[in-house]
């Protein structure tokens, strides 16, 4: 399956945008937490999301200098 590069930059930032709402709720729920082994699983979770999300940001970005530099060449 072949993805172009506009659709992989509109992917990306879906999933990062996913990934960011992900780690925003899980740091948002530590506040309600007591327990320190939860908070730690709590924020090693946000903090996950937060990378994967990173991720998705450069993956996207990388898409959009391809989109933006692409040369078409034509074999005529």
């Amino acid at each position: 399956m072949k993805i172009s590069a506009q659709i992989a930059v509109v992917m990306a930032a879906i999933f990062a945008m996913v990934c960011f709402g992900v780690a925003v709720w899980g740091f948002s729920a530590i506040g309600e937490m007591t327990d320190p082994q939860q908070i730690a699983d709590s924020k090693g979770y946000a903090m996950f999301w937060a990378f994967l999300g990173c991720v998705a940001v450069v993956m996207g970005a990388l898409s959009a200098w391809i989109v933006r530099t692409q040369k078409y060449y034509t074999d005529c």
